[in-house]
């Protein structure tokens, strides 16, 4: 078969019992469709329908042909919606901590979205880091403290620096430390989960007598809450911090000891990166959302 629109010309005359009302749904005139229903009989050997008065009949060889040429429909249909779906714009992927989707960052994606109508955005708050070789997001903004996969290109937005805080009801009963070479006679809450910022933990351990941490938690939302509840002193991201110190709801013990500090990146999937939206939205947002960290 020279033509496979020809078989779409066959099942309109199959299904509508002539040539002219298949020249009405195809959108073509009668004796185009006529002369292709004669080219696709020649090709194929077969007669496929026997003309009277009533119009089309299909033989027991058009009828025998009727499945697999649905078949072939069918295929063409999924073909061309697949087609569709593969241009249709898709949206770019971003995952990162829940506090980083802040207005400020949204104003960014907001003010990009009205340059970029078209660019859509979906956003995948995690503790978790994702897969983004696997394609579980195209973008990550992370606190890496350790190796990252190289395939990843690499966007450095600023460096995290962390350090103990405590709150002001804490700090009236006990008093806060002014170095970290002196833990003595505090207590301590942290946060552990599958690994995630075990820096910070071991950091504790390493100074701190058994017993001095009294609770431990895996999510940072309720360690920051303890930490403001004044259970504990407890080691915290300066910036999500800024908020409560700001306010009188935290204080801050003493300076960002080295040790703890960790770069904060914006990770892209290579294969996400070759998508011209992707680039350029991240042409766009490394350096404005860079400045919230400065």
């Amino acid at each position: 078969m020279k033509n496979w629109s020809d078989v779409r010309v066959f099942l309109a005359v199959l299904r509508n019992g002539s040539t002219l009302a298949a020249s009405r749904k195809l959108g073509m005139s009668q004796p185009t469709v006529a002369r292709r229903i004669e080219v696709l009989e020649h090709e194929t050997g077969l007669i496929l329908f026997e003309r009277d008065n009533r119009g089309f009949q299909p033989t027991e060889a058009g009828l025998a042909l009727r499945p697999l040429a649905e078949g072939l429909e069918a295929s063409a249909l999924e073909l061309a919606e697949k087609a569709k779906e593969l241009a249709r714009p898709r949206p770019i992927r971003i995952t990162a901590y829940p506090a980083n989707f802040s207005p400020r960052m949204t104003q960014i994606l907001s003010d990009y979205s009205a340059l970029h109508p078209k660019t859509r955005f979906e956003m995948i708050p995690s503790v978790l880091p994702l897969d983004l070789a696997a394609g579980e997001a195209d973008i990550a903004l992370r606190i890496v403290m350790s190796e990252t996969d190289p395939t990843l290109i690499r966007r450095k937005i600023s460096t995290a620096r962390f350090t103990l805080f405590g709150a002001p009801s804490y700090a009236e009963k006990r008093g806060l430390p002014a170095t970290p070479d002196n833990l003595d006679g505090h207590s301590f809450v942290t946060y552990q989960r599958d690994g995630l910022f075990s820096r910070h933990h071991d950091w504790l351990i390493r100074r701190l007598a058994p017993g001095q941490i009294i609770m431990s938690f895996a999510e940072a939302e309720l360690l920051a809450a303890a930490i403001r509840a004044g259970r504990g002193l407890g080691i915290m991201n300066l910036k999500l911090a800024e908020p409560d110190e700001k306010a009188g709801r935290l204080i801050r013990c003493f300076e960002p000891p080295e040790g703890l500090s960790a770069e904060h990146l914006m990770l892209i999937s290579p294969k996400a990166y070759k998508r011209a939206e992707v680039k350029e939205f991240t042409k766009f947002f490394a350096p404005r959302y860079a400045t919230i960290f400065k």
